[in-house]
């Protein structure tokens, strides 16, 4: 059992995030976001994969007035990402649930009390979002781009926030590779008791992008640490939903949805298994019911999978049995065995 660590608890929208919350997951548009239509129509598609939360793109003033039309009519909570222009930040905290800005490049003291002033107007958050690649430059001059100076900066903007009594707050810390994501996170956790918001920047294209983000996000979660993540992955909108809420369901921190048992491909497989595991992971991917599913090529692995599933097939040679809660209920040809396992499947969804 995996115990969390105890952080304060906010709110963006009617999502919650830290204390007893689950660990939601977000992803962000990649359409201008003046192009309201656009927006809506990628926010939308998020919705429907599962997010929780999206964050936007304010670049200039017409981003900016696009947010208010937007949030209208978006079906999930909208973080505005605000760099360099501090003016862009007073104008999306009109409109927005929360606002990510990076204090480093956002400009002095001054500008940033006046967003902090904002969003407490409209008791919205904050997510501090510390980059190693955007620190500021005396503590890139002092320790490099690292994990100490990323600690430094995030503790600076947290006791500057603090210091103006604001505590709405959120913490990212991410660089573009794992190690040192990992190592500033584990640091920065004890210190402070924001939420942390979980990321590996600039992570590449799908494959390299889930790999580096099960990587750091399993060694973060197993420790406890993590209250809200993205996966971040060069050109996929619902793709980093699905490899986010895989990695808290295979991290048993989700009961949400299926997960599928499948054997590693040897030559003891009776049946050409792939195309039966794709088969069955395509017409189970909407289910919302926690349940084990085992597809098992072979009686070596399938006795004690099969037995521990909620619904398994054991594949011989041109037959195959169906396998419900460890009792058979039926032994079936190949041609019949998918059609037959994804009824019993469909029953014990529902």
């Amino acid at each position: 059992m995996i115990s969390r660590y105890p952080t304060r608890k906010i709110k963006v929208g009617n999502v919650e995030i830290g204390g007893d919350a689950p660990i939601s997951v977000q992803s962000m548009t990649y359409s201008k976001t003046k192009d309201i239509k656009a927006t809506l129509e990628q926010i939308n598609r998020l919705y429907f994969a599962g997010a929780d939360i999206v964050r936007v793109a304010v670049l200039d003033e017409e981003d900016a007035n696009a947010l208010k039309e937007i949030k209208k009519n978006s079906p999930l909570p909208v973080v505005a990402d605000i760099h360099f222009n501090y003016k862009l930040g007073l104008k999306a905290a009109e409109a927005v649930d929360a606002l990510r800005i990076n204090p480093g490049n956002i400009g002095g003291k001054e500008r940033v009390k006046a967003v902090v002033d904002a969003c407490r107007q409209r008791n919205i958050p904050i997510r501090i979002g510390v980059n190693a690649g955007s620190l500021e430059e005396h503590l890139e001059n002092k320790y490099g781009q690292t994990p100490k100076a990323m600690v430094e900066s995030a503790l600076w903007h947290i006791k500057f926030l603090e210091d103006l009594d604001f505590r709405d707050i959120k913490v990212s810390l991410k660089a573009s590779d794992v190690q040192r994501t990992v190592e500033a996170y584990r640091m920065l956790r004890p210190l402070v008791e924001y939420p942390f918001h979980l990321g590996v920047t600039e992570a590449g294209t799908k494959f390299h992008a889930t790999i580096k983000s099960a990587a750091a996000f399993g060694a973060l979660l197993l420790e406890g640490i993590g209250d809200t993540m993205r996966v971040s992955i060069t050109g996929e909108l619902e793709e980093e939903i699905k490899v986010g809420k895989a990695i808290l369901k295979d991290l048993g921190l989700s009961k949400e949805g299926v997960n599928i048992i499948s054997c590693p491909t040897c030559g003891r497989i009776e049946v050409d298994l792939p195309p039966i595991v794709e088969a069955v992971e395509e017409a189970t991917k909407n289910i919302k019911k926690p349940l084990n599913l085992a597809v098992m090529g072979c009686v070596v692995n399938a006795i004690g999978e099969a037995k521990e599933a909620d619904v398994a097939i054991a594949c011989g040679k041109g037959y195959g049995l169906i396998i419900k809660k460890g009792e058979i209920i039926g032994k079936y040809r190949e041609s019949e065995l998918l059609e037959r396992f994804l009824e019993e499947v469909k029953k014990e969804s529902e």
